[in-house]
């Protein structure tokens, strides 16, 4: 599932063609993704200038002339591909349609904006933008990574007496927004964290240490247009190449990068979930 910087990728690349620009009509079709559309999605949208382009946690945000906010969650295998762009960035002509586009967004400039999703399980919404702050998508949601929000007596605090694993207290969307599966096992190989070691037992000097690299790994990430693992890519079709840069996500039995290191990558599960590590790193 796309993490922060996916999606961080894809808003910059949706800003420029649709920020300040008309929706000029949009096709609405099927009744739902995960869960149903709002009610007279493709009404409410249409005609409405797009205000701004945010994003907010794992969600892309667009705020609507009407007041409202359109919330978008790329899900599994959700893309959101321009085509026709009046600003020539883009060298896409619009495609055919295919199967999978579920939404598409005929811009008032021509560009058209298509969400494809093979897994439907991608969601979007409509919520008052005034009231944003109590959807129930984000509402529990802790501070972005990589706002001022964040910082090393936040984390120290979120830390403190909990006796869940490092890496599901960095999971937490509750503690964090934005860091997924990838990014947490990037960052605790810099931080020389073992991801089972228990949060509460990390020196709270490690864990003041671990913001700087979070927002590291993240802006590395998102320079690099994100990770393509299976689905993603970026606004423009490309595929992100941060995968390439991986210390340990997906190299279970590869040799460690660290100067003088002799260990290979190990993977244990958390939660369902793979975490990789260097046993002799990270401890």
């Amino acid at each position: 599932m796309p993490e922060l910087p996916e999606v961080e990728t894809v808003r910059r690349g949706l800003a420029p063609v649709i920020e300040g620009v008309v929706i000029a009509h949009a096709d609405v079709n099927r009744p739902d993704l995960r869960w149903p559309f709002p009610e007279r999605m493709a009404e409410r949208i249409t005609g409405q200038r797009v205000e701004r382009l945010r994003r907010r946690s794992k969600y892309v945000l667009a705020d609507l002339s009407s007041g409202e906010t359109l919330l978008i969650h790329l899900g599994m295998s959700g893309r959101m591909l321009i085509s026709g762009d009046p600003l020539g960035q883009f060298v896409h002509k619009h495609p055919a349609a295919e199967k999978h586009d579920h939404v598409v967004f005929h811009m008032e400039n021509g560009a058209r904006i298509t969400f494809n999703d093979p897994r439907r399980f991608g969601a979007m919404d409509l919520m008052e933008t005034a009231r944003e702050a109590e959807h129930k998508l984000l509402a529990l949601l802790g501070p972005e990574p990589l706002s001022n929000d964040f910082h090393e007596a936040i984390l120290v605090a979120a830390f403190k007496g909990r006796n869940t694993p490092v890496k599901s207290a960095l999971l937490d969307q509750r503690i964090v927004a934005g860091l997924g599966n990838i990014y947490v096992c990037e960052t605790l190989f810099r931080a020389g964290i073992n991801p089972a070691r228990k949060a509460g037992r990390i020196a709270a000097v490690r864990v003041a240490a671990l913001v700087p690299i979070i927002r590291e790994v993240l802006g590395e990430a998102i320079e690099a247009g994100g990770s393509s693992l299976r689905d993603f890519r970026q606004a423009d079709g490309e595929l992100g190449y941060f995968q390439h840069s991986f210390d340990v996500y997906g190299r279970e039995g590869a040799p460690c990068k660290a100067q003088g290191c002799d260990a290979t990558i190990a993977r244990i599960v958390q939660s369902g979930r793979s975490s990789f590590y260097c046993p002799q790193c990270q401890r």
